[in-house]
């Protein structure tokens, strides 16, 4: 992948991000991505399936039900969650606005908020940075970049990721740090702190509706649901993929296939991002489930694992404590009626085989808890009963995440 690959280099997008002063700290905090074609962008989200969304969520549904969009517009700082009426009349006002300044429908923007739930939106404020983004619009690796800040809440980094598909290009940036347990769905209708999972894909590749909800819908669910900081799934998470149409490259019955491959496998890179950004962690976890009998099945198992606090503590202090991770493995297995054969069990830590057939094996656990205090730990746990495989990204629960969550609203 070229360096330089970012946001806005599918052809006919176009973005800025500012300062509009919605957060305390004077950080990025509006974003706007437009779609500068002459017709809108084809479009899909796959939207948070928790039963308390955000109205931008409910706005959202709506104005994608056509599967067409000319912009998102989204704050950070505030989530404008669990604000009612209201709430969701500014929302609409938003996108008013914006769709006065593109010369589209209100019905073809999208918005998108983070933040802080319970709590109205400062109006005057967003519209001030809504006017000013739009006076800032580019396309230019600084645009996208301004873009990527502007959507951050508790994220101590950006995240970004770009691939091409054929001569078109498809690429992405998302936000996320806590309350990361998405339950994304592409037709799924429907405390304090909110953090979300929020993350935006461009393509210059055209392509029907239909196709397109197959895609993301197999994206959703191959990545950011398979990603977990604390299992908390929030009420705006939302994944959205926006194609131009502009590059000579059609997307057919033939070629599907091999798009959705691509487009996962970038969500895949930035689904890897949030878990490694995730809040207080010092090391980013691959859990990886083979030898079960069906995918879904690996991917119930590695998101047990991934979610017990046991493991997860474990993994902070660099414990090589297998016993935590074989009985949540089956605790999941006799949970779900899952098929798992104990005698047939396998689990390897960073390499080093440590339980095999019911019993523990003879490892170095001195050199495996070395091995567990990088940055980057694998886990692998084989099921023994099938040849289908998942694997889930988190990272592990240390007293930094503690103090973050403790004191976050106080």
């Amino acid at each position: 992948m070229p360096d330089e690959l970012h946001l806005l280099s599918p052809a006919g997008f176009a973005a800025a991000g500012n300062a509009a002063g919605l957060k305390p700290s004077g950080k990025h905090d509006l974003g706007l991505l437009v779609c500068t074609g002459q017709q809108p962008a084809r479009a899909v989200a796959a939207f948070s399936r928790n039963r308390i969304v955000s109205p931008t969520i409910t706005v959202g549904r709506e104005h994608l039900a056509d599967g067409k969009l000319r912009a998102v517009v989204v704050n950070s700082g505030n989530a404008n969650a669990c604000t009612g009426a209201d709430g969701e009349a500014d929302a609409r006002q938003t996108c008013d606005l914006v769709a006065e300044l593109v010369g589209c429908d209100a019905t073809d923007v999208l918005p998108s908020s983070t933040g802080i739930i319970g709590h109205r939106l400062d109006m005057p404020t967003l519209l001030y940075g809504v006017r000013t983004a739009h006076d800032q619009l580019g396309t230019s690796a600084d645009h996208a970049a301004d873009f990527g800040r502007a959507i951050l809440t508790t994220d101590l980094v950006t995240k970004s990721a770009a691939t091409t598909f054929e001569s078109a290009t498809i690429a992405g940036c998302c936000k996320g740090s806590g309350m990361i347990g998405p339950m994304l769905g592409v037709d799924g209708a429907g405390g304090e702190k909110q953090a979300t999972m929020l993350a935006y894909v461009t393509t210059d590749v055209a392509i029907e509706l239909d196709l397109l909800r197959r895609c993301v819908d197999q994206a959703a669910q191959r990545t950011f649901n398979r990603t977990t900081v604390d299992g908390h799934a929030s009420t705006n998470d939302t994944l959205l993929v926006m194609a131009s149409g502009q590059s000579d490259v059609r997307i057919t019955y033939d070629t599907v296939d091999a798009f959705a491959e691509s487009l996962t496998g970038l969500c895949d890179q930035l689904a890897y991002q949030i878990a490694k950004d995730g809040e207080g962690a010092t090391k980013v976890v691959t859990i990886r489930v083979t030898g079960a009998a069906a995918e879904a099945d690996a991917a119930a198992m590695a998101m047990g694992i991934a979610e017990s606090p046991l493991v997860k503590t474990a993994l902070h202090g660099n414990d090589p404590n297998w016993g935590r991770i074989v009985s949540i493995a089956g605790k999941v297995a006799a949970r779900d009626g899952l098929t798992l054969d104990p005698d047939k069990c396998t689990l390897s830590i960073c390499g080093f085989d440590v339980y095999s057939g019911g019993i523990p094996l003879d490892f170095d656990a001195a050199a495996a808890s070395k091995a567990l205090a990088a940055k980057e730990v694998e886990l692998v746990f084989d099921a023994g009963v099938g040849q289908a495989s998942a694997h889930v990204y988190t990272c592990d629960l240390s007293r930094e995440y503690i103090t973050i969550n403790a004191d976050y609203t106080t």
